[in-house]
């Protein structure tokens, strides 16, 4: 039976390559969500980003000759500070951990503690000639998203989604919040979709259950997607409309994008409303993770 990835591929009648992203992405914790696209569509190539070099072995061995890694830090082209903490905690960053924000969450004051600095040169993402462009972008890069976001423009012009953590309460000093990346996000004509996670975490002192991972209410982070404004469709090509399907689908688990941008496409022309009924029925199946 084929999967569900090349039924839709077919369904779509997509060609051609698909363009993934990943800055910050070291193997911790998450399987993201472009992992099975990556790994199962003979078109689909990753760029994988991480300015941490005990980062880079796992993941090359995880994605072999699918992706490009790069042992770069993204951000505004000039020379930083790296602050750098506990490999599994995720918290090395070029922003200086804030001790005041550490203090307020328990268990902060141990995972933000710095080990060691060192001075490090950031890429700008539009200088980087390997990448023609991007269809999806993934950013986990504690507080330096949005820096990404305005050196990296051109790059990004053709991007139809972007997935990227945002901070409630910013753990380093001078770290940009929610606030801010959303502001950018709507001046550069992208609209919210989701959150696929968000992480709230117990005021210190304290503790629920013994345990001060399990929060009451505060919030701290969360991964927010958006998307190419779709109350604009005109500025969609027909080829970012199938894209858009197959990211609605595979990605963020979202039919009723998918059915919505497959409608423009049908009432284009350029699919039947065979395909429509196609994806209908696809969408009582169960979805199977290819992975690995």
């Amino acid at each position: 039976m084929l999967s569900r990835i090349t039924r839709i591929t077919e369904l779509l009648q997509l060609n051609g390559a698909l363009f993934i992203a990943d800055i910050g992405a070291a193997l911790l914790a998450e399987t993201p969500v472009y992992a099975p696209l990556v790994l199962e569509h003979p078109d689909a190539h990753l760029f994988s980003f991480d300015g941490d070099p005990r980062q880079i072995a796992a993941l090359k061995a995880r994605y072999g000759n699918k992706a490009t890694v790069l042992e770069h830090y993204v951000g505004d082209g000039q020379a930083h500070t790296a602050y750098v903490c506990e490999e599994t905690s995720g918290m090395t960053s070029l922003f200086k951990p804030s001790p005041r924000a550490l203090s307020f969450f328990n268990g902060f004051d141990d995972f933000g503690r710095v080990l060691r600095t060192e001075r490090v040169q950031t890429a700008r993402l539009d200088s980087i000639a390997a990448i023609e462009r991007i269809d999806f972008l993934k950013m986990d890069i504690q507080g330096s998203e949005l820096s990404v976001l305005q050196h990296g423009t051109q790059t990004l012009r053709e991007c139809l989604a972007i997935q990227l953590e945002v901070s409630f309460v910013g753990l380093y000093e001078g770290q940009p919040t929610f606030g801010d990346i959303d502001q950018w996000m709507r001046a550069n004509g992208y609209l919210p979709h989701s959150f696929v996670d968000v992480k709230r975490w117990s005021i210190s002192p304290v503790v629920r259950n013994n345990n001060f991972r399990i929060p009451f209410n505060q919030l701290l982070e969360a991964d927010a997607v958006y998307i190419k404004d779709p109350l604009a469709l005109e500025h969609y090509s027909d080829v970012q409309l199938k894209r858009q399907v197959l990211f609605a689908d595979l990605f963020f688990d979202s039919p009723d994008l998918a059915v919505y941008c497959l409608r423009e496409l049908t009432a284009r022309g350029v699919l039947s409303q065979t395909a429509l009924q196609h994806y209908f029925a696809l969408l009582n199946e169960p979805k199977i993770n290819t992975a690995g």
